[in-house]
């Protein structure tokens, strides 16, 4: 055969599976707000530059001279299967935008640099067939809505040096006439939100609007805009109008916490979670991006009653996403080991909010790489070393497949995982209750719906073993306990559980027939 016939044929072939996936597509109704909003979603998080990659020799490094692969949409479709079978039901995908060059962090630059509001990176194509990167997008999402799965998409906050050149228009300058770098962010800089008469910039709403519509017409569910505070709640408002006249059920979780302070200063207010719910948005980060700092019951305890009160103040129409691990913060396994890794997986799994997994938890990476801040050979970008953040996901670089050493993990995942699912009438429709301890650094709470109740007790302290006397109400020593995780087996007496915890340790119990 000819090349261009084979050419054709090729052609021809993935005519007929955009078509067929086009057909499916007209069939799958969103119901992602729904799920988020009674804390339903079970999210997984992933860089399509690395989730099907490739690295034969093992060094780390995506070499496609050698033979390796990098991370795309048509190589991380058959991985979805993965996820389903660990019981996920919701894929975020960390930005798929075209990236900044210029003044670059990484060599193929930061997924946040955003270069391109209604183009996809083109790292994220096949180039070895003739559909293009937004349709192999479509694929992957289309695929994903078969297998079960809602897809959220981040958006950046920022543009790229190199969108600062192109468009001035949007960008706010300083009184030397450059872009702003906003906070420590090097690589980007700083949209500009308001004209010179204090209207809401419409170059950038509407550039935001395409962005939208891109995402809804590939079929996107909803996204998590990246820090979402820098811009007020006027903005957001039209935004989020804009994308639910087409999708009512689009879901829109903002990268925002009720304690974090403002990362632009001068250059902007920094609009606050409940205007920013009021905009319209579903959900946002809870205040856990410092969890191994916080050593006592009462500090974790305050933020899960403050995050509480602001759903109530929205009739429970308003919910978290879990940010116990995320991009921004270093590998668990770094943090605290497999005792911590623990402790995440089970406030995930049995608190208030929705679970958040970040590609790489469920085997342990540690997020080191081998070519850390080492000259690259090549690059994408004018930055010629491999840039990360140690223990962190790289996100600036075309990099292995997140993966651990501690494979053992994956079937603690899945059970935990089938647990909740198990418990979702307590887990999900039960009430949050705060339990004393006799200990401050043992955090104890109950999930309870009528006579039924999950009981979770953690040791914050990571250096220590402690024992505790956990109170709860109306508990006989001939009350039904059934252990879900245990170690050594608590002394069961009236009104208290005495427990004897390892540093970092969590045990989860179910209790029957206990009114409290």
């Amino acid at each position: 055969m000819k090349s261009k016939d084979l050419i054709r044929g090729l052609a021809l072939v993935f005519s007929f599976l955009f078509l067929n996936t086009q057909c499916f597509a007209l069939s799958w109704t969103n119901d992602l707000r729904n799920l988020f909003i009674n804390n339903k979603s079970i999210i997984y998080a992933v860089n399509i530059r690395s989730f099907g990659a490739s690295d034969l020799n093992g060094d780390d490094i995506i070499q496609q001279e050698l033979g390796d692969k990098t991370g795309t949409f048509l190589n991380a479709i058959p991985r979805l299967k993965e996820l389903t079978k660990l019981g996920i039901n919701t894929v975020y995908l960390l930005p798929i935008t075209k990236t900044g060059k210029l003044k670059a962090l990484g060599t193929a630059g930061s997924l946040y640099a955003l270069d391109s509001f209604d183009k996809l990176s083109p790292l994220l194509d096949d180039t070895s067939n003739p559909a293009s990167v937004e349709q192999e997008a479509k694929m992957f999402i289309d695929e994903a809505h078969r297998l079960g799965l809602r897809v959220i998409v981040d958006i950046p906050s920022c543009g790229s040096y190199d969108m600062s050149l192109e468009r001035p228009d949007l960008f706010i300058k300083n009184k030397d006439g450059n872009a702003v770098v906003p906070a420590d962010w090097t690589d980007v800089r700083l949209f500009k939100v308001y004209d010179d008469n204090g209207k809401l910039n419409q170059a950038l709403v509407e550039n935001y609007k395409a962005m939208i519509k891109m995402l809804q017409d590939l079929g996107v569910d909803g996204i998590r805009a990246d820090v979402a505070a820098i811009k007020p709640y006027e903005f957001w408002k039209e935004i989020i109008n804009y994308a639910r006249l087409k999708d009512p059920q689009f879901l829109f979780v903002a990268e925002a916490c009720p304690v974090w302070t403002n990362p632009i200063k001068q250059w902007g207010e920094y609009t606050s979670v409940q205007k920013l719910l009021e905009a319209g948005f579903d959900g946002y980060y809870g205040d856990w991006a410092g969890l191994s700092d916080l050593t006592k019951s009462k500090d974790v305890s305050k933020r899960i009653k403050n995050d509480l009160k602001i759903s109530k103040q929205f009739n429970g129409q308003k919910t978290t996403m879990a940010s116990f691990a995320t991009h921004d913060q270093q590998s668990v396994i770094v943090r605290g080991g497999i005792p911590f890794w623990e402790m995440v997986l089970w406030l995930n799994i049995t608190l208030p909010m929705n679970p958040y997994f970040l590609d790489g938890y469920v085997s342990g990476d540690s997020y080191i790489y081998r070519y850390e801040n080492k000259k690259a050979q090549r690059s994408y970008t004018d930055d010629d070393y491999y840039f990360v953040h140690r223990g962190k996901f790289d996100i600036f670089n075309l990099s292995r497949r997140p993966d651990g050493d501690y494979k053992e993990l994956k079937e603690k995942f899945i059970k935990a995982l089938k647990f909740k699912y198990w418990a979702k009438d307590i887990l999900i429709e039960g009430k949050y209750i705060q339990l004393s301890a006799s200990n401050p650094s043992v955090y104890a709470y109950a999930r309870k719906n009528g006579e039924d109740a999950v009981v979770v007790i953690i040791n914050l302290n990571k250096e220590q073993k402690v024992q505790a006397n956990v109170y709860i109400r109306n508990l006989r020593d001939t009350s039904f306990i059934s252990p879900v995780k245990m170690g050594e087996a608590p002394i069961v007496k009236r009104g208290k559980m005495f427990v004897s915890l390892k540093p970092y340790e969590t045990q989860v119990y179910m209790l029957n027939k206990v009114n409290f």
